[in-house]
């Protein structure tokens, strides 16, 4: 291979393979990192063309990186992978019907007000008594297993789900510490958004000045885990401008905040990703347990935490605590390092106690969109997280990402032992009774 290659150090050792979660579940060689890295010397090499079958065992990387932090010899395959993806998008490779999919998700996925226009519809149905008999009955499974797979994640949609967007300057309760921006997230405005509104609560009862540019869209997030790099760097662009602009009409920012890790791992990528000339964003970017791990909690903040109410509705107490299992999103710990902050502002809830899934760097089956274009693998990966995660006796998981708690919800519905999933600053926000 070319010097240099990200591939050159894979001795083949096989240590990726228990991170691996398309090894798990599908247990062939072609389709782990390990693998791949063959594939990928065999094509340069001329010993084998990227066909469809070929590349099928592409698309069934899930882009966890967790083998990145598994292998001994640091190979980059997260760069192997992202090199890749966007061969995928050749015609030849997908099948029609592959392809219309994927074009209708990254047409509606990125634009919440397309997303809220093909909601507004569905809106007395999500959450219902009707959808829970109809999927009781199984009907569902008469779709097809992709649109299945959407009508399994469809939750009940609150009333913020359709707007509208905060935007503006929304001032620091008390002396102000900071000013930052905050990217809202267009999968998690539209399907969580308590979670936005409760950052915002927590920022600014923490001295912080939040700052949010109107008509804000996507971050890339959901066409760059797909290779699409043009509109990636179109949706980047806009988004940097707006950022930009506020900035200097409200002044300099400490820092761009996002509180979904798939949208953080592609914000953190902007320097590569912004087309050539592009300024960027007018700050650094920071998950929002980083920024508030690195300012510190504010002191009053700090002193209004209370316990929070057990699964009866009675308060929490040192000699029966709250249990909490915290699950690592993909791209926060494998892809931006992220592990320690999460839980330290867990633990400043008083009466938290916090337990470990027994593998919590595998990946839970979300992953962007894979959860709808490969749902068998995806649902496999679900159920195996779900198990995990009420194996710890939690009374609830903390998932930081969007898309791994609407994929968390779904299969942990369907556990033995059903258990709620939240936000960090969800829990932060009802400790400190902001509402």
């Amino acid at each position: 291979m070319a010097p240099g290659n990200p591939a050159d150090p894979c001795v083949h050792c096989g240590f990726c393979l228990p991170t691996c979660a398309s090894w798990r579940v599908l247990g062939t060689e072609m389709d782990s990192p390990r693998g791949r890295i063959h594939t990928l010397k065999a094509i340069e090499a001329g010993e084998l063309t990227l066909d469809a079958t070929v590349a099928s065992h592409f698309d069934s990387c899930l882009g966890c990186f967790a083998c990145v932090t598994a292998c001994p010899a640091s190979v980059r395959y997260d760069q192997l992978i992202e090199a890749v993806r966007s061969q995928l998008n050749a015609p030849e490779l997908r099948s029609p019907a592959q392809r219309a999919l994927r074009r209708l998700l990254l047409t509606l996925l990125p634009y919440p007000r397309r997303l809220r226009a093909l909601l507004t519809p569905l809106a007395p149905y999500a959450g219902s008594a009707l959808q829970g008999w109809l999927r009781r009955q199984g009907w569902a499974a008469r779709l097809g297993p992709e649109l299945q797979a959407m009508e399994a994640l469809l939750p009940a949609l609150p009333a913020g789900a359709f707007g509208p967007d905060p935007s503006g300057v929304m001032p620091a309760r008390g002396p102000r510490r900071a000013r930052v921006g905050l990217v809202l997230g267009c999968v998690q405005r539209v399907f969580d958004p308590a979670v936005n509104a409760a950052t915002l609560r927590v920022l600014q009862a923490n001295g912080i000045e939040v700052v949010l540019p109107e008509g804000q869209g996507c971050c890339g997030a959901v066409t760059h885990h797909q290779g699409d790099l043009a509109g990636t760097g179109a949706l980047a662009a806009d988004l940097a401008a707006r950022f930009r602009a506020i900035a200097e009409r409200h002044g300099p920012l400490d820092a761009v905040l996002v509180a979904a890790s798939g949208c953080g791992h592609t914000l953190k990528h902007y320097a590569t990703l912004l087309p050539a000339g592009d300024a960027g964003l007018p700050a650094p970017v920071l998950d929002v347990h980083e920024f508030l791990d690195q300012l510190g909690l504010a002191d009053d903040f700090r002193a209004a935490l209370r316990p929070l109410p057990l699964p009866d509705g009675s308060p929490s107490r040192p000699e029966r605590p709250l249990v909490v299992a915290y699950h690592d999103a993909c791209h926060m710990i494998h892809g931006q390092g992220i592990q320690r902050q999460p839980r330290q502002l867990l633990q400043a809830i008083p009466h938290v106690q916090l337990r470990e899934a027994t593998e919590a760097g595998v990946c839970c089956g979300s992953a962007g969109i894979y959860n709808l274009v490969q749902p068998e693998e995806a649902a496999a990966l679900g159920r195996l997280k779900a198990d995990d995660l009420t194996g710890t006796g939690a009374d609830l998981a903390a998932s930081a990402n969007i898309g791994c708690t609407l994929q968390l919800r779904r299969h942990l519905a369907d556990a033995p032992r059903p258990i709620p999933v939240l936000h960090p600053l969800e829990l932060l926000d009802r400790s400190a009774a902001l509402r």
